[in-house]
């Protein structure tokens, strides 16, 4: 199976034979990276990788030769639309806008499951993590590696009391990586801290076995602590305890990566106070990696303020490093992380680190001053932490007294910490000492072990594990007879077999749409007002989703969102021709070598110049930047005048705007500029081309001109079209 450009995901073909699919390929994958001065397109780059086969451009591409440099980093793109089949297509709009890190958000309290579920029931807040949803995942994404021609690393949590259980399902079906950070089961989850540790030693040598990436959690300090710009001295700790002890139980330091995440973000000045973090980050863990994400902590329901913070977040990673940039879908604030907001998070990420690309060349951090002296401090601060830690009795005494998510700037304590207790939480008392003839034939084992004098792999006493024989493998389809991926297909069958269109924001055909509105007057008449449109607009469910204010007294802007039930039948729609621009260079290049020039007017009565100008002026990419020269006479001009002016300068084409009116002059205009060339003996000369926001290429030629361009045309089209028009007459 392959896929095809101009072709949707089968999801069908996707399911079929899943208990017979294998990954092709286990462990990370980072990018590689191209040497300094890399030429793509006109522009030579010091900070990007290798091309992808297929992509999609940021949009001004278009004016370079849409050519896509991708940036050095891995990026992420973050999902959790609670459905894996419409997670997958998202994976592939994701792939195509760069991003080769696919972090799927588990659904909302999975962590505290304490085994394994099966199926692929709908999750809240994410999707649930089942062998099938993990195998569908990654033969679906082995598909978009080929597409895209670059490998995408599939990656999910580790936490919770069935840690070590997800960790083996991982490694066995070819997830990439993992977050794994027992302070995270402890702090968050309340599971035995005990347990925790156990569990975290155990999961982390299985994902050392599978060569898996490790991200730790502590980023969630800051996004937890009611003053989150004072813990950055806890976070460093919390990097500490974790990197260390991954180390210590066997993951390579290479496949650690510290989760970094600004502890602020504006109005504050975030750049002189997360600047100093980042640097006393890189300095103390400069053997291990940087994921580097946004936080959501100040992620409200305005787009525009959470990309303009992740904007200033990347700054901070081209300013010191980054090897995997994360990124939040805008809309996470809203709680609604719709697909065409998670590829512009991608987005903003591409195109901000390929802004930024090679900015160290040209700019330097400070030795001395403000920012070295401020990272001491930190650094200073979470040493001090550190030894506090050790005075009180080590880590799980210091968790008992609170010392963690306090939001006091340390050594300053709010007494506001998470405190939990060494012999409660969940699953306390569960760890049991193994016996001395305790024996484990299986691969990446933690702990004592006492197995037999033999040669070769542990679990070839057994004749094999499941990490190295995955035949073996036990595979559970469906459990659930009504929540299931089946099920929900076939909801929506109908509208993939026969091509209906319904807008969707989340899943395929949901009907959501969402909707911009301004009333002049204060926020909770317009808030009512919202309610009332969307009623009277045939929306199902609505819910405002934003809402700002301009002015108390004079306006406020409202999102609203809501469904729609009805559906557009694709094969009754009729889709217009494409004209088939020339390339700009080719152009430019056959009016070098054929000079033209022409005549231009707005004829009969009428006054308006902007849509003749922004056709024929260089600023506006109009006719002029291709080297055609222009007799521009203004408005309100005869078509006596302009045939005149056509015949004086041998002009090869006229040009001109016209007014619609009810006595359809416009075609009046036309049909006049016609005679007359025919009569003046010039027609089979010169080219006639009409413009307006009412004309059409058929009421144009309808009316004796050569070609017609309406609303939204560009200098391009006419340039294009005069050129083959010429090429076509000679």
């Amino acid at each position: 199976m392959t896929l095809k450009e101009n072709d949707k995901l089968k999801l069908e073909e996707i399911l079929k034979d899943l208990d017979k699919y294998r990954p092709r390929r286990k462990g990370w994958t980072d990018r590689k990276p191209l040497p300094a001065g890399a030429e793509v397109g006109p522009f030579d780059y010091y900070q990007i990788s290798e091309n992808l086969q297929r992509s999609i451009p940021l949009p001004a591409a278009h004016a370079m030769g849409n050519i896509d440099p991708q940036p050095d980093c891995v990026i992420t793109s973050e999902i959790a639309s609670g459905r894996f089949e419409d997670d997958i297509r998202r994976m592939r709009m994701a792939a195509w806008h760069g991003a080769d890190h696919m972090m799927v958000i588990r659904t909302t309290g999975q962590s505290h499951y304490d085994g394994l579920i099966e199926g692929t029931p709908e999750g809240v807040g994410g999707v649930p993590i089942t062998r099938k949803q993990i195998r569908a995942s990654r033969k679906a994404l082995d598909l978009i590696e080929d597409e895209v021609g670059r490998p995408i690393n599939f990656h999910s949590y580790v936490s919770g009391v069935a840690g070590p259980e997800i960790a083996v399902l991982f490694a066995e079906e070819g997830v990439n990586g993992a977050h794994q950070d027992p302070q995270y089961n402890v702090l968050y989850r309340n599971v035995n801290m005990i347990r925790s540790f156990v569990d975290a030693a155990v999961a982390k040598k299985v994902m050392a076995g599978a060569g898996m990436a490790q991200i730790d959690g502590a980023h969630n300090a800051n996004a937890t602590a009611r003053e989150a710009w004072k813990v950055m001295p806890e976070l460093l700790v919390q990097h500490a305890i974790n990197s260390r002890y991954s180390e210590a139980v066997g993951m390579p330091a290479d496949k650690i990566y510290l989760s970094s995440v600004p502890p602020t973000g504006t109005p504050a000045p975030i750049l002189r106070m997360d600047l100093p973090y980042a640097v006393a980050l890189r300095e103390l863990f400069h053997r291990y990696k940087i994921r580097a994400q946004m936080n959501t902590k100040y992620m409200e329901s305005d787009t525009r303020e959470a990309t303009v913070n992740h904007v200033l977040n990347i700054l901070i990673s081209r300013l010191t490093t980054a090897h995997i940039q994360s990124t939040i879908t805008p809309d996470e604030g809203r709680n609604v992380p719709w697909h065409y907001n998670s590829i512009n998070a991608v987005n903003t990420a591409k195109q901000t680190l390929n802004g930024l690309d090679g900015l160290k060349e040209i700019v330097e951090l400070k030795e001395e001053g403000y920012l070295p002296e401020k990272a001491r401090e930190i650094k200073e601060r979470a040493i001090l932490f550190l030894e506090e830690i050790l005075e009180v009795g080590g880590y799980f005494n210091a968790v008992e007294d609170g010392f963690f998510v306090d939001s006091g700037r340390y050594p300053e304590r709010n007494s506001d910490g998470i405190v939990r207790d060494t012999k409660g939480g969940v699953a306390a008392g569960s760890i049991i000492e193994r016996d001395k003839d305790y024996m484990a034939p299986i691969c990446d084992h933690f702990g004592y072990n006492n197995l037999p004098e033999h040669e070769g792999q542990p679990c070839d006493l057994i004749h094999g594990c499941t990490l190295c024989h995955p035949e073996k493998i036990v595979y559970l389809d469906e459990l659930d007879p009504e929540d299931n991926v089946q099920k929900r297909l076939e909801k929506t069958k109908e509208h993939r077999d026969k091509g209906l269109l319904k807008p969707e924001v989340e899943w395929y055909a949901d009907g959501w749409v969402n909707t911009t509105l301004f009333f002049p007057t204060g926020q909770d008449m317009a808030e009512a007002a919202a309610y009332e449109w969307a009623e009277r607009m045939g929306l199902e469910n609505p819910e405002v989703i934003h809402k700002q204010t301009m002015h108390p007294a004079e306006g406020t802007v409202m999102e609203i969102k809501g469904q729609v039930q009805f559906d557009i039948d694709s094969s009754t729609l009729k889709i217009p021709e494409k004209e088939e621009l020339l390339d700009e260079n080719e152009i430019t290049q056959y009016v070098k070598e054929n000079p033209m020039q022409v005549v231009a007017a707005t004829v009969g009565e009428d006054e308006h110049s902007v849509g003749m100008r922004e056709i024929i002026d260089i600023k506006h990419g109009g006719i002029e930047g291709f080297g055609i020269k222009v007799n521009y006479l203004g408005t309100s001009v005869t078509i006596q005048k302009v045939v005149d002016a056509a015949v004086e300068t041998n002009a090869q084409a006229i040009l001109i705007s016209t007014i619609i009116t009810h006595g359809d002059i416009h075609r009046i205009n036309m049909k006049k500029l016609h005679d007359l060339c025919v009569e003046r003996g010039v027609r089979g000369k010169v080219i006639l081309v009409a413009g307006g926001t009412q004309v059409t290429n058929d009421i144009a030629t309808e009316s004796g001109m050569d070609a017609g361009f309406g609303r939204g045309s560009k200098g391009i089209n006419v340039a294009s079209f005069l050129v083959k028009k010429r090429k076509g007459m000679q």
